[in-house]
């Protein structure tokens, strides 16, 4: 797979110098016309082994294109409060919005290759940080991201002369860690993980582009000419949200639907209001009680209420926080996206909104309204709200798959009902 990304290719100075101007004029045109436009967001990761350039090739875009529409982002070891959240979110609470240009520096590909190598993970772990990997990036490219991925390779012996070299230098000694060498020893099993990885994250939506790192120049001018044809070949598409809009998949599950859970749901059951003011005693104490034990701190808490306007959402999360200490929840009341998240894939929101260990979210309506409001209003495509089932059982499953505690709570009134509560708060109004 490397084979062609190792092949001596040069650049000679001269050549470099008189196509570096004309490269960098054409990429800020394509990035002007992309912060004008706004249609979509690049995000663009820059990957490969260690000592190929790839901080390098960082600074070097920034410097060739306009710092203030790109985001850079060197992602390394994950904070506490990172490690609080699924692996994701830290991702996720970077991404660009439409017109910018998000430029990072490691990846979701990073851990899981790092684990693997060192053998933290086995195997199957791996194929499903991959698994993953394919999931997000279709959703981003579906939600109109345009992704590049550059893998900027060496061979061993390659490698092993560029930390060498970078050693001898007193100038540029610093740049080579203990780390960098414990790498290079492990080069065989990396190249091994890297491949796989590689060859099951190619995909059309966001195919991998290998490049030879070991020559600067050539680097360089491969990677600023990718980028900028990428660019320009998707501002120059027309009418790129018809392209999105097109329906390419089925509804989940349609045989669920037949079923009219609804439908079956008594709507006539009440409690007597002396039982319920005691039983609401008893257990907002109990609740008290667990949001003060000393393994909350362990635990993240996400409660999500949907259902009919006015089937009592309010008055049940009221009667929770009024049992909670106010340092302990957060209520994230889901209206109309503002400007700012419309610049967003529609699940941005909610992950920026994941609470830490020893917290507790509530969400008045959430991410389900792609499929709800959004669906009935047409505030979305149908190719839209038929792919968000998947994409929402997928942020689910991130979710639980970090010990997230999800409680989802569906709320329903009857039409007679729901019309007798609207009279009433106009009459009181």
């Amino acid at each position: 797979m490397f084979e062609s990304a190792e092949l001596g290719h040069k650049i000679d100075k001269a050549t470099y110098d008189a196509e570096v101007p004309k490269l960098r004029e054409a990429l800020l045109d394509a990035q002007f016309e992309l912060a004008q436009k706004a249609k979509f967001p690049v995000i663009i990761l820059i990957g490969g082994v260690d000592g190929s350039g790839r901080g390098d090739t960082v600074n070097l875009l920034n410097e060739w294109m306009d710092p203030r529409h790109v985001q850079t982002h060197g992602m390394g070891d994950p904070s506490d409060e990172e490690l609080d959240r699924p692996m994701m979110w830290r991702f996720w609470r970077e991404l660009p919005p439409k017109g910018k240009i998000g430029l990072f520096l490691g990846s979701w590909y990073t851990w899981p290759i790092l684990n693997r190598v060192h053998g933290v993970t086995k195997v199957a772990e791996l194929e499903q940080s991959m698994e993953r990997a394919r999931r997000l990036e279709k959703m981003l490219t579906d939600e109109g991201a345009l992704i590049i991925k550059f893998w900027l390779h060496l061979s061993k012996e390659k490698q092993e002369a560029r930390l060498t070299l970078l050693e001898e230098n007193p100038k540029t000694r610093w740049r080579v860690t203990k780390r960098d060498w414990e790498h290079f020893r492990l080069y065989d099993k990396f190249r091994t993980v890297h491949e796989n990885v590689i060859r099951h994250t190619n995909t059309a939506e966001a195919p991998w582009i290998i490049v030879e790192g070991a020559e600067a120049r050539y680097r360089s001018l491969t990677v600023g000419k990718v980028i900028l044809e990428a660019m320009r070949k998707r501002l120059q598409e027309e009418k790129v949200v018809k392209r999105h809009n097109e329906p390419h998949a089925i509804p989940l599950l349609p045989s669920i639907d037949k079923l009219h859970i609804l439908n079956s749901l008594d709507l006539t059951q009440t409690i007597e209001k002396k039982t319920f003011e005691d039983k609401l005693e008893k257990y907002q104490g109990k609740l008290a009680l667990l949001t003060r034990h000393p393994r909350f701190k362990n635990i993240t808490v996400i409660v999500v209420f949907e259902g009919n306007d006015a089937a009592g959402k309010g008055g049940a999360i009221r009667r929770i926080t009024s049992a909670v200490e106010a340092r302990h929840y957060q209520v994230v009341p889901i209206a109309a996206p503002t400007e700012e998240e419309r610049a967003q894939p529609y699940l941005w929101r909610f992950w920026r909104q994941i609470p830490r260990k020893g917290r507790l979210t509530i969400f008045d309506r959430s991410w389900y309204g792609r499929v709800l409001v959004e669906r009935v209003e047409g505030f979305c495509s149908q190719a839209d709200w038929m792919r968000a089932y998947h994409e929402i059982n997928d942020f689910e499953a991130q979710l639980a798959r970090h010990n997230i505690v999800v409680v989802k709570f569906w709320l329903t009134i009857s039409k007679d009902e729901q019309l007798r509560r609207f009279e009433e708060r106009v009459s009181r109004h």
